[in-house]
Protein backbone atom coordinates (compact mmCIF):
# COMPACT_ATOMS: atom_id res chain seq x y z
CA UNK A 1 0.00 0.00 0.00
CA UNK A 2 3.15 2.38 0.21
CA UNK A 3 3.67 1.84 -3.57
CA UNK A 4 4.10 4.82 -5.14
CA UNK A 5 1.48 3.22 -7.45
CA UNK A 6 -1.34 4.25 -4.66
CA UNK A 7 -0.21 7.53 -4.65
CA UNK A 8 -3.25 9.46 -5.99
CA UNK A 9 -5.12 7.20 -2.95
CA UNK A 10 -3.01 8.62 -0.20
CA UNK A 11 -3.41 12.25 -2.35
CA UNK A 12 -7.08 11.57 -1.56
CA UNK A 13 -6.67 10.23 1.88
CA UNK A 14 -4.98 13.38 2.85
CA UNK A 15 -7.41 16.14 0.81
CA UNK A 16 -10.07 15.05 3.22
CA UNK A 17 -9.14 15.70 6.43
CA UNK A 18 -7.42 18.95 5.03
CA UNK A 19 -10.71 19.82 3.39
CA UNK A 20 -12.60 19.01 7.23
CA UNK A 21 -10.06 21.32 8.86
CA UNK A 22 -10.31 24.42 6.42
CA UNK A 23 -14.56 23.90 6.82
CA UNK A 24 -14.67 23.64 10.64
CA UNK A 25 -11.74 26.62 11.16
CA UNK A 26 -13.93 28.52 8.93
CA UNK A 27 -16.94 27.82 10.61
CA UNK A 28 -15.66 28.46 14.35
CA UNK A 29 -13.58 31.40 13.19
CA UNK A 30 -16.88 33.02 11.09
CA UNK A 31 -18.98 32.33 14.60
CA UNK A 32 -16.23 34.06 17.19
CA UNK A 33 -16.16 36.92 14.74
CA UNK A 34 -19.58 37.79 13.73
CA UNK A 35 -18.32 37.24 9.61
CA UNK A 36 -17.43 41.25 9.55
CA UNK A 37 -14.06 40.01 8.43
CA UNK A 38 -12.70 36.82 6.58
CA UNK A 39 -10.61 35.75 9.56
CA UNK A 40 -10.87 32.17 8.82
CA UNK A 41 -9.45 32.21 5.42
CA UNK A 42 -6.89 34.94 6.19
CA UNK A 43 -5.70 32.51 8.89
CA UNK A 44 -6.08 29.32 7.11
CA UNK A 45 -4.02 31.05 4.38
CA UNK A 46 -1.35 31.69 6.60
CA UNK A 47 -0.87 28.75 9.01
CA UNK A 48 -0.99 26.71 5.43
CA UNK A 49 1.72 29.24 4.08
CA UNK A 50 3.75 28.33 7.23
CA UNK A 51 2.58 24.22 6.79
CA UNK A 52 3.96 24.14 3.31
CA UNK A 53 7.03 25.80 3.63
CA UNK A 54 7.69 23.63 7.40
CA UNK A 55 7.13 20.47 5.53
CA UNK A 56 8.47 21.25 1.93
CA UNK A 57 11.52 21.99 3.68
CA UNK A 58 11.35 19.06 6.15
CA UNK A 59 10.31 15.84 3.91
CA UNK A 60 13.27 15.90 1.15
CA UNK A 61 15.64 15.44 4.10
CA UNK A 62 14.06 12.66 6.15
CA UNK A 63 11.55 10.85 3.36
CA UNK A 64 12.66 11.62 -0.21
CA UNK A 65 9.81 9.59 -1.46
CA UNK A 66 6.73 10.95 -2.81
CA UNK A 67 3.87 9.40 -0.66
CA UNK A 68 4.10 11.61 2.31
CA UNK A 69 4.48 14.70 0.11
CA UNK A 70 1.44 13.87 -1.63
CA UNK A 71 -0.35 13.00 1.34
CA UNK A 72 0.89 16.07 3.02
CA UNK A 73 1.59 18.72 0.74
CA UNK A 74 -0.58 17.95 -2.35
CA UNK A 75 -3.31 16.28 -0.53
CA UNK A 76 -3.71 17.61 2.97
CA UNK A 77 -2.62 21.08 2.12
CA UNK A 78 -4.08 21.21 -1.05
CA UNK A 79 -7.45 20.46 0.19
CA UNK A 80 -7.05 23.41 3.18
CA UNK A 81 -5.39 25.89 1.13
CA UNK A 82 -3.99 26.67 -2.37
CA UNK A 83 -2.48 29.78 -1.19
CA UNK A 84 0.25 27.64 0.54
CA UNK A 85 1.15 26.45 -2.44
CA UNK A 86 0.65 29.44 -4.52
CA UNK A 87 3.37 31.00 -1.25
CA UNK A 88 5.52 27.94 -2.08
CA UNK A 89 6.05 28.19 -5.85
CA UNK A 90 6.53 32.37 -5.79
CA UNK A 91 9.33 31.67 -2.83
CA UNK A 92 10.90 28.57 -5.25
CA UNK A 93 11.31 31.27 -8.34
CA UNK A 94 13.00 33.97 -6.23
CA UNK A 95 15.49 30.90 -4.90
CA UNK A 96 15.93 30.16 -8.71
CA UNK A 97 16.91 33.42 -9.51
CA UNK A 98 13.39 33.63 -11.57
CA UNK A 99 12.80 37.38 -10.15
CA UNK A 100 10.66 38.25 -13.14
CA UNK A 101 8.77 34.98 -13.24
CA UNK A 102 8.24 35.30 -9.25
CA UNK A 103 6.90 39.17 -9.88
CA UNK A 104 4.62 38.07 -12.53
CA UNK A 105 3.48 34.70 -10.73
CA UNK A 106 3.29 36.57 -7.36
CA UNK A 107 1.62 39.53 -8.41
CA UNK A 108 -0.11 38.28 -11.15
CA UNK A 109 -2.24 35.67 -9.28
CA UNK A 110 -4.57 37.43 -7.46
CA UNK A 111 -5.16 40.05 -9.69
CA UNK A 112 -6.15 38.11 -12.26
CA UNK A 113 -7.60 35.76 -10.02
CA UNK A 114 -9.77 38.56 -8.68
CA UNK A 115 -10.73 39.27 -12.04
CA UNK A 116 -11.52 35.94 -12.55
CA UNK A 117 -14.09 35.78 -10.37
CA UNK A 118 -15.63 39.23 -11.58
CA UNK A 119 -15.63 37.66 -14.94
CA UNK A 120 -17.03 34.52 -13.85
CA UNK A 121 -20.08 36.73 -11.53
CA UNK A 122 -21.00 38.82 -14.77
CA UNK A 123 -20.95 35.19 -17.20
CA UNK A 124 -23.47 33.94 -13.97
CA UNK A 125 -26.26 37.40 -13.86
CA UNK A 126 -28.21 36.63 -16.89
CA UNK A 127 -29.14 32.82 -15.51
CA UNK A 128 -30.69 34.77 -12.07
CA UNK A 129 -32.71 37.34 -14.14
CA UNK A 130 -35.68 35.64 -15.51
Amino acid sequence: MLSPDFLPLWIALGAIPGAISRYYLTVILTEWTGGEFPLGTFLINLSGAVLIGFWATLLPAFSPGTILNGFIIVGFLGAYTTFSTYALDTSNLLKQGSYRRALLYGLGSPVVGFLGVEGGMALAQPFLQG
